[in-house]
């Protein structure tokens, strides 16, 4: 394990994984996320393969990352990339996850973080219309109360329900597995990913204005197994972005084979084909 300070002081510790030739790539992860996740492991050492330097993070207020309790501020995790990115020697691409993946394209379009030369968004989970699950607008109010009293298990299923839109037959059915534990590990960085979703979780077009600042080549991954919130949402952004290519991948959802992932991310991140 390595660390760096962010901008406001508090230490993010990240993996080194491989020393190849083809480029660094730094992985955020999404909501519930951490960089020991299994997933997230296995991606870095698929990716690693293809001769890259993954920097495998926890984003603040998991794993083994500082916080910043009662803040939650999209400008600090874009600064925790910035430091990051000195870490890797100044260059490196994005692949960001879900929420990470939104909080990605939100640091490449930033001007914060000099150095990123690509981004791999998969399944940024945008909400473009009013069809599915639109999470309320004051879910923060409620979401901050659950993490200021530390009553982990309420703010997993608040989360899961009303953000994500998971219906609480399934949130009820994972209180009795093992992985439940693992949730209420991270279920306080929750707040630092609804900082990141909140505006692009309406039900409302996404503008161009917005994304015009992320001018690196960007590849917008979805499942053709996922949810059509998901693939919807990979559209409409990819629509959006000023070099952006759009795939959406047979056989994966938003619980991704790697073995299907890795090998496009790859391919894409260091311009060969294998």
């Amino acid at each position: 394990m390595e660390t760096v300070t962010s901008a406001d002081g508090t230490t993010i510790a990240f993996d080194r994984i491989g020393d190849g030739t083809a480029g660094t790539v730094i992985l955020i992860g999404g909501a519930f996320g951490y960089r020991k996740f299994p997933k997230m492991v296995q991606l870095s050492e698929a990716l690693a393969e293809h001769g890259l330097t993954v920097i495998n993070y926890d984003r603040r207020g998991r794993g083994d990352s500082g916080d910043s309790p009662g803040v939650y501020d999209v400008t600090n995790e874009i600064e925790d990339i910035a430091a990051l990115m000195q870490a890797a020697g100044g260059s490196a691409a994005l692949f960001g996850w879900s929420s990470g993946a939104v909080l990605a394209l939100l640091a490449a379009g930033s001007g914060r973080v000099p150095g990123v030369t690509k981004v791999v968004a998969f399944e940024p989970p945008f909400v473009v219309d009013r069809s599915g699950h639109v999470p309320p607008a004051d879910l923060d109010v409620r979401l901050h109360e659950l993490i200021a009293a530390d009553k982990r298990d309420k703010t997993v299923r608040l989360y899961m329900s009303k953000a994500m839109g998971v219906p609480w037959t399934m949130v009820t059915a994972m209180r009795i597995t093992p992985f439940w534990k693992n949730l209420k590990a991270t279920a306080n960085s929750t707040a630092h990913d609804w900082a990141v979703m909140r505006p692009y979780m309406r039900g409302e077009k996404l503008r161009a204005a917005d994304w015009s600042g992320v001018t690196v080549p960007t590849l917008v991954v979805a499942g053709a197994d996922s949810a059509a919130l998901l693939k919807n949402g990979a559209k409409a952004i990819a629509a959006v972005l000023p070099r952006a290519e759009h795939r959406e991948l047979a056989k994966l959802s938003h619980d991704p084979k790697i073995d299907i992932l890795a090998p496009a991310a790859g391919e894409f991140l260091t311009g060969t084909q294998r």
